[in-house]
């Protein structure tokens, strides 16, 4: 397993600082190798803001592409040959920029860019602050296909961080919801929708304003990986701490609520 984090600047912080991403591996959820810095923003130079906002990476046809949002100056993509990088701005320029974001009127609306590709091989991106937008993604990963469509469904109270995965042919979109942020979802049959409103899964994640999900499946099994601000003793809403816990769904295809342990999850052999 391959984690991909952004990076507060150490214990006590007043603000968010993040300047650069980590990389780090595992094979059994115990054991982690922190692999050299693979992306800073300024590697991005049209990335204005010098905030190394949220990001989400992931493979295709050998290639890694790491999707990354910069604050006000819109959501970038790297690209690299290898999970551990180095990696490289794909395009010279932002992939989307605040001007992609039709019903934002906020200058941190274009943030948060999460990607899944379909079993028929279509990708698609997620992303937003306040509105939550999607579109295609061009076969090359770093071009948008077509329209940009907006999400929109009773009860979505919408903050930010999105994240879609599938499971037995159901379409689950996750994201933070309020402030301080939980973790809700949604369901549908299909990835353009119409979604339905399922609930919290995971509630305020000790001392942080935010959270930020993603949900894998490694070794056979489903994963939650959140971040919290429990770092001991200066964790704080911007000096966050990532966590991992179980992920278990209920008969019915809908998910149990999450629950956050001090320990985490069990090692695998």
């Amino acid at each position: 397993m391959w984690l991909y984090t952004g990076h507060d600047f150490e214990g006590g912080q007043r603000s968010y600082k993040m300047k650069d991403w980590l990389v780090f591996s595992t094979t059994d959820l115990k054991n982690w190798t922190e692999h050299p810095v693979p992306l800073k923003i300024t590697d991005f130079s049209w990335a204005k803001s010098g905030d190394a906002f949220a990001g989400h990476v992931i493979e295709k046809d050998g290639k890694y592409y790491w999707y990354i949002s910069t604050n006000w100056t819109g959501i970038g993509v790297a690209v690299a040959d290898n999970p551990a990088g180095p990696f490289k701005d794909a395009l010279g320029k932002p992939l989307l920029t605040n001007e992609d974001c039709f019903a934002s009127d906020h200058s941190w609306a274009c943030i948060d860019p999460a990607i899944f590709i379909d079993n028929d091989g279509q990708p698609w991106i997620f992303w937003g602050n306040g509105e939550c937008y999607y579109a295609k993604l061009k076969d090359n990963m770093i071009e948008i296909d077509g329209e940009i469509k907006q999400i929109d469904f009773d009860d979505f109270v919408f903050e930010e961080a999105p994240w879609v995965h599938k499971k037995n042919g159901k379409y689950y979109l996750t994201y933070a919801s309020g402030f301080p942020e939980k973790i809700a979802y949604a369901t549908a049959d299909h990835i353009e929708g119409p979604w339905e409103y399922q609930g919290i899964l995971n509630e305020i994640a000790g001392n942080s304003n935010t959270n930020h999900q993603a949900i894998v499946e490694f070794k056979g099994k489903d994963y939650f990986v959140y971040h919290n601000g429990s770092i001991q003793r200066d964790g704080s809403s911007y000096s966050r701490s990532v966590c991992i816990d179980k992920l278990e769904y209920n008969y019915d295809g809908t998910l149990k609520k999450v629950l956050m342990t001090t320990e985490g999850v069990d090692q695998l052999r």
